[in-house]
């Protein structure tokens, strides 16, 4: 049992999707899967936080940027359209200002590649530019954005603070997320024998190696361990309940990613057992706005590190 306190989101989420949309369920199962990153950036004087999700369903796929105005609570949301059937749509410009200051939003997805996550996997950029500075840049095409946006990279550079995403599987879970002291992205595979003679089991490897073997899953499905990464310490946390006793072998996984943790901030963290993870997203809230997410608390210290949330729904 571990309660997990975060920083409050920051923002309001993509609009839901609605009951009459093809892509919703009826199954208490999210309608769409999304990738949200909260990142911390400066906007002149003033640090602030950008909300970058990348969602998608049957009939869209949209990459939504808020951007927190620390001086009230009116944040401004730059919504693009990435399945725009004109080819020039997804290279473009939008501007507006924050604390009365003017921002750009520049991006090009005109090559990017995707693979079954919403987010691109390469070939693309998107920059946020304000004074003449690249407060944030997110893709691998980092040359190309600076010639674009004719701006010099941040003296202080962004960070991310927390991540969360939904992914769908019927046994392979595959993400990728920071863990060791860089900001090298790691890869992370989280399999599962639930059915067959033997007692349920599950893997999570890391950069390919097996980092945590659970045997004995029905007495272990909740449960935590912490692990090396880059020498450095990553706690793991998990609640896969739903994946055994739900009758059918599918619904929600929770796992967390915690990096940078103590043993003795440890002991203080717990997740809820009669906490409703996946609920708050059933509503295509994927914007990370309204309920908590897996224990995250209004007035949460923001001192616990990178937290990465992965939502992880088998299917049948």
């Amino acid at each position: 049992m571990f309660t997990l306190p975060l920083e409050p989101p920051l923002q309001k989420p993509p609009p839901p999707v609605t009951s009459d949309d093809p892509a919703s369920t009826n199954n208490n199962k999210p309608a769409h899967n999304f990738v949200t990153c909260i990142h911390k950036v400066k906007l002149g004087e003033t640090i602030c936080h950008v909300t970058v999700t990348w969602a998608k369903t049957l009939i869209s796929h949209t990459l939504y940027i808020t951007v927190e105005n620390p001086l009230d609570e009116n944040h401004y949301t730059c919504k693009i359209d990435l399945k725009t059937w004109q080819f020039w749509g997804k290279k473009g410009l939008k501007t507006f200002r924050v604390a009365e200051k003017r921002v750009d939003v520049f991006w090009d997805l005109r090559s990017a590649k995707f693979a079954t996550s919403p987010e691109p996997n390469s070939d693309y950029y998107v920059a946020m530019v304000s004074d003449q500075e690249v407060v944030l840049l997110l893709g691998d095409q980092k040359n190309e954005a600076l010639r674009r946006t004719k701006s010099r990279p941040s003296l202080q550079d962004f960070s991310l603070v927390h991540k969360k995403e939904i992914v769908f599987a019927r046994k392979c879970f595959c993400t990728k997320t920071t863990l060791g002291k860089s900001k090298k992205e790691h890869s992370i595979i989280i399999e599962s024998a639930l059915c067959g003679p033997y007692d349920p089991e599950m893997w999570i490897s890391v950069d390919g190696m097996e980092s945590i073997r659970v045997p004995n899953l029905h007495w272990r499905f909740r449960g935590n361990e912490t692990i090396v990464v880059d020498d450095f310490p990553v706690q793991i946390l998990w609640d896969v309940h739903d994946w055994l006793y739900n009758g059918t072998h599918s619904g929600v996984g929770i796992f967390v990613f915690r990096r940078g943790v103590n043993e003795g901030e440890f002991e203080s963290a717990h997740l809820e057992e009669d906490e409703d993870f996946g609920g708050s997203f059933c509503g295509g809230g994927g914007g990370g706005g309204g309920g908590g997410v897996g224990g995250e608390e209004e007035g949460g210290s923001s001192s616990m590190g990178f937290c990465h949330f992965l939502y992880a729904w088998m299917t049948e």
